[in-house]
């Protein structure tokens, strides 16, 4: 079996291995969580309006519901007098 050179980085590179946050300058790094921010704001208003489209569509279907539907649906869950 043949072994597998293993592949040396050169130590400069090790030492001077830097992160995208310390490449970056303060004022991008701010836009760009901002930027994110703004887009996590975004995406759960669209999930919250989602949830509300599909709770209206449900009572709506519920509304169109023949009397047989509701019954098999909710007859025996309800309260009995």
């Amino acid at each position: 079996m043949a072994k597998k050179k293993q592949q040396q980085v050169p130590s400069y590179e090790k030492k001077e291995q830097l992160s995208l946050k310390d490449q970056l300058g303060g004022d991008v790094l701010a836009k760009l969580q901002q930027a994110k921010q703004g887009l996590l704001e975004k995406e759960e208003q669209e999930a919250k309006a989602l949830a509300e489209q599909k709770k209206q569509e449900r009572k709506q279907r519920e509304k169109n519901m023949s009397f047989e539907e509701l019954l098999n649906t909710y007859g025996d869950k309800g309260s009995k007098f």
